[in-house]
């Protein structure tokens, strides 16, 4: 019984203690809140110091009047200290956002406030924050994403410098956004898309700055810096460059630019590489002025050499000497949509001979050298799946269906489905010194083609389906890359800047690629998994044109390939 007592006498005085401790703290509190009323800043701090178990809100005004004497690191300290007791109080993350802006510690003020806006997502103080810091960073559209939740932000002027060649109108409907308006992120992506739709602009950038009085303080003015093609190129040199890029595998590429300022442009291949002559040509222009809407014609004239001997098994002997003449011609409209989706729908006919096929193939093997005429028709959709433009990470999707038919005995109609997923990731928050890019592509065809419609893994000039330790060629002649109706290919690659001039840019890195082939007919195929790796270097001259050197090597086999080849 006295136990009991004695404990009931303790219990009751440790409350009485706790409340006396609690009732000091009210008392300290408000006296520190006064004093930072009257900005005495050093004597916040003296009384607002005190056990490491006291309040969080002593933290607060610890870390604030810091925060007024400039003693950054101090600030920073003072809030992680509160924010560990007060996990979901916004204040904490808020206020260390802005110490850690001043010492420039923008990944880690980022952090914080994307923190905070989870916990208040109606916040718009800390969303204009965060778009403030993204803009510093060059990052626009992840600024936009931000400052759109607070109506901002609104533009007094866009302008584009230097003035554009194309013709006023057709520019001003390609750049959707205006003054007075919010400058918004759906029509900053759409503006993207049709600039990049009229063909004439190899790069731009949108800007934003404060606007100049009398607008008012929080409007601002876009710019577009742009980089124009008009004629041969962006200038004289740039033209040349373009022209001649692919004189070293015997290839000249006449272009002309933005004929009246109504954005339609020529572009032509001529090769004259005796093992795959080549002339192509496209004229494009904006359908009916709109820049959402490109139509290009086109045609394409073929005389090629292939060597099957490592692709083909359906014949009684090799076949080392196929000659094939091929032409083509077609229209094809490209419609954008949006910022984040279009479409492409097209129309071909073609007409191909065949000359040297071996005596005594099967009709199934047969079919693939027949001579014949064939009408097809594709649509494609592009669409943007995800961005997420504060971590600098795109995943793009495209889906193509096709279907035709072949005007030939043995032969009829055919279709096909094919689809990609394109990831793109810039790991720094500011500019593209390293960038991860991978591509998982696949396709199928059903029905009956003519050897010219196959797919096929490796690297060669006409081809886009790389595997960079393939050669899609044997002494100049087409043919050694694996073949086939069915294919599943990743590629994927890391690039390093390591050299930006005035002149010329350079990337290197490493990259691998997989997939196989497979065709129904069992003559061609990769009959197995394929694995290359190596190395990969971009030289991009005067901003437009590229050259690609690559040294990729087969994992399975060990041959080596190396590859150069120039794209604009």
């Amino acid at each position: 019984m006295k136990a009991r007592h004695l404990l009931f006498a303790v219990v009751l005085l440790a409350c009485v203690f706790d409340q006396g401790k609690a009732a000091d703290e009210v008392q300290r509190l408000a006296s520190v809140k006064k004093l930072y009323e009257q900005q005495k800043w050093e004597e916040v701090l003296r009384e607002a110091r005190g056990t490491a178990d006291q309040s969080s809100d002593f933290d607060y005004y610890v870390g604030m009047a810091l925060s007024r004497l400039e003693r950054w690191s101090e600030a920073r300290v003072a809030f992680s200290q509160g924010a560990k007791k007060a996990p979901r109080d916004v204040r904490f993350l808020v206020e260390r956002a802005g110490a850690e802006y001043k010492l420039s510690d923008f990944r880690a003020a980022k952090c914080d406030l994307r923190q905070a806006l989870r916990l208040d997502s109606q916040d718009s103080y800390v969303a204009e924050f965060l778009g403030t810091i993204y803009l510093l960073e060059g990052n626009l559209e992840a600024a936009l994403k931000y400052w759109n939740h607070v109506d901002k932000p609104r533009l007094a002027a866009v302008e584009a410098v230097p003035s554009a060649k194309t013709e006023k109108r057709l520019f001003d409907r390609a750049v959707v956004f205006s003054p007075p308006g919010v400058l918004e992120r759906k029509s900053f992506l759409k503006t993207n898309a049709l600039l990049e739709n009229l063909e004439v602009f190899p790069q731009w950038r949108t800007e934003l700055s404060p606007a100049l009085a009398p607008a008012n303080a929080d409007d601002y003015k876009a710019t577009l810096r742009l980089n124009e093609r008009t004629s041969w190129g962006s200038s004289a040199l740039d033209g040349a460059i373009s022209l001649l890029r692919g004189l070293p595998y015997e290839t000249i590429y006449p272009s002309y630019y933005n004929l009246r300022g109504e954005a339609m442009n020529f572009d032509s291949l001529l090769r004259w590489d005796s093992e795959k002559r080549r002339v192509t040509g496209s004229f494009s222009f904006p359908f009916r002025r709109e820049p959402s809407k490109r139509l290009r014609i086109f045609f394409d004239a073929r005389n090629e050499n292939w060597n099957l001997s490592r692709t083909f098994s359906g014949g009684p002997i090799a076949i080392t000497d196929l000659k094939l003449k091929r032409f083509s011609g077609g229209a094809e409209v490209h419609v954008v949509e949006s910022g984040r989706w279009d479409l492409t729908a097209g129309l071909e006919g073609i007409s191909r001979e065949f000359r040297n096929v071996p005596a005594g193939l099967a009709r199934d093997a047969a079919s693939f050298f027949t001579d014949s005429k064939t009408l097809d028709a594709w649509l494609g959709v592009h669409r943007s799946l995800v961005r997420l433009p504060e971590r600098r990470f795109t995943l793009d999707g495209e889906a193509e269906l096709r279907a035709g038919r072949n005007y030939a005995p043995g032969l009829g109609a055919f279709g096909g489905v094919k689809g990609e997923l394109k990831s793109r990731w810039l790991p720094k928050a500011r500019g593209d010194d390293y960038e991860f890019l991978s591509s998982l592509r696949g396709g199928e065809i059903s029905g009956d083609v003519s050897l010219d419609e196959l797919y096929q893994l490796g690297v060669e000039r006409d081809n886009d389906l790389w595997l960079r330790g393939h050669s899609g060629t044997t002494d100049g002649r087409k043919g050694r890359a694996p073949l086939g109706r069915r294919y599943l290919l990743l590629n994927s690659e890391v690039s390093k800047t390591v050299y930006d001039g005035a002149f010329f840019r350079v990337q290197l890195g490493p990259f691998f690629d997989t997939g196989a082939i497979a065709d129904a007919s069992g003559e061609f195929g990769s009959q197995k998994w394929l694995f290359d790796a190596g190395v990969q270097a971009r030289i991009r001259v005067l901003g437009s044109v590229s050259v690609v050197l690559s040294y990729g090597r087969d994992l399975r086999n060990g041959a080596g390939v190396f590859y150069g080849t120039s794209f604009r």
